[in-house]
């Protein structure tokens, strides 16, 4: 008799579950259903939106500029270097100087810019670039031997005017 109660126990609850259960799928119309699944694509829906607000505020229309300025032919690092970020219109966006490593970064809105890179002991390097959201865009830039002053360049066309008007 012992060994009848729990067994007896175990039937009981589990026709009390199914019972349970089938009372529940009896009172389950296709209105209802349709309610829960409603209710559902709701909370989906919301909880997306959600994301993508926090996304926008996060400033997800964000690139990143990664300058590398190194000397031409050496690729010795150049830290001393000006970086100009500048608009589409000419306007200065940012000004950066390399680090030691010779990378100089800058977060920018997404869009086209052109980055100048001046030293006075070389020429001038420039590029346009474009930026887009997420992404980053590395600019390795080589200067070349030239003065990028430009007095000194006034000197060295004047140099070089004497220079072929006395052939020497």
């Amino acid at each position: 008799m012992a060994d009848e109660t729990p067994r007896s126990r175990m039937l009981s609850a589990a026709h009390g579950t199914w019972t349970t259960a089938h009372r529940l799928a009896r009172g389950l119309s296709l209105t209802r259903v349709q309610t829960l699944v409603a209710t559902l694509a709701g909370i989906a829906s919301i909880s997306g939106a959600a994301l993508s607000a926090v996304e926008f505020a996060r400033g997800g229309n964000t690139g990143e500029l990664v300058a590398i300025v190194q000397a031409a032919g050496s690729h010795r690092i150049v830290t001393d270097a000006t970086v100009e970020i500048l608009n589409t219109q000419d306007a200065l966006v940012a000004t950066l100087t390399p680090d030691a490593t010779g990378r100089a970064t800058q977060e920018l809105k997404e869009g086209t810019y052109v980055v100048r890179v001046s030293h006075p002991r070389y020429a001038v390097e420039a590029r346009r670039i474009q930026v887009t959201p997420q992404q980053t865009i590395e600019v390795r830039t080589n200067l070349r031997a030239g003065s990028s002053s430009p007095v000194n360049r006034a000197v060295d066309k004047g140099v070089s005017a004497v220079r072929r008007a006395f052939r020497f």
